[in-house]
């Protein structure tokens, strides 16, 4: 009365457990790896651009820091903002008349990864 136990349940061969443990194991170092991004704070000095609205785009400046620190993006932390005249404003000893300058903004600190 007793059948063939074989049919019932399959065992898989050693060479097919070993190779699904590879395959689990690159996955969790390929999931570790995206956590562990190194992550440092880069800081120097990069214009922000002027968007289409007139506010400051930031987040090219951030990566631009970050990418001359070796790494590949970043997000802005720290800020700066200077008005920039022209040399004839400047040198006239004048104030400057509404519109004559501009406020340029600058990223200074960045957190970069």
């Amino acid at each position: 009365m007793l059948r063939d136990s074989t049919s019932i349940f399959t065992l898989p061969s050693p060479k097919d457990t070993i190779d699904d443990l590879n395959a689990r194991a690159k996955g969790a170092t390929d999931s570790l790896g995206r956590l562990a991004r190194p992550t440092s704070v880069a800081t120097g000095r990069v214009v922000c651009k002027v968007a289409a609205n007139g506010a400051p785009d930031c987040k090219a400046a951030a990566d631009k820091l970050c990418q001359s620190k070796g790494f590949t993006s970043g997000n802005s932390i720290e800020s700066d903002a200077a008005e920039s005249c022209p040399a004839r404003v400047l040198m006239s000893g004048r104030p400057p008349e509404p519109g004559e300058c501009r406020t340029d903004n600058y990223v200074t600190r960045a957190l970069c990864q």
